[in-house]
């Protein structure tokens, strides 16, 4: 991670930037794609725009009560939006927890954007929230995600069920 503040920072490639209501149409491009929300989407059916916008509204209200959550991706060189991605408390598999997350647009897939961000999240998590384990979970045949997680530093823990769906759930600790 290179310099900024928590709510606005650039790694190697990307500018990160906290999520705001006013990003909308980057954030519907993104989550209406089907190659994404297959893999993000807690149900079988696409999501609908009201439930991506009501989703955003609950990223935006996250970062004003925890002071940190989800960030909008743009590559730094175009300006261009590539992603969402970042940290945030989540309830699974009965415990609270922060999560690590990503979601690159699928034209930029493969070129290690998410393993870029999660490795800014872990930097974030651990050295600015003091965070003592960040979790991060997907469904089982995600392996692009899982070796994301991998590559990041996270190990398997467990198999889960999250949102009705299996799921793997995967737990990085600080390390002392």
């Amino acid at each position: 991670m290179s310099t900024g503040t928590i709510e606005r920072f650039e790694t190697a490639r990307m500018l990160c930037e906290r999520a705001q209501f006013d990003q909308a149409p980057d954030h519907l491009r993104l989550l209406l794609d089907s190659r994404v929300s297959a893999t993000l989407w807690p149900r079988r059916s696409s999501p609908t725009e009201a439930e991506i916008l009501d989703g955003l509204a609950a990223k935006v209200d996250h970062w004003d009560r925890h002071g940190f959550g989800m960030w909008l991706l743009r590559d730094r060189q175009t300006g261009e939006m590539v992603g969402r991605g970042g940290l945030q408390h989540t309830y699974t598999s009965g415990l609270n927890d922060v999560e690590a997350g990503w979601a690159i647009v699928p034209e930029r897939w493969g070129q290690g954007l998410a393993t870029e961000l999660a490795h800014a999240c872990v930097d974030v998590g651990f050295e600015q929230l003091d965070l003592l384990e960040i979790i991060a979970f997907t469904q089982p045949e995600n392996v692009a995600s899982r070796r994301v997680m991998e590559k990041a530093g996270f190990e398997y823990e467990r198999d889960i069920i999250h949102a009705g769906l299996p799921h793997v759930l995967y737990r990085r600790r600080r390390r002392p």
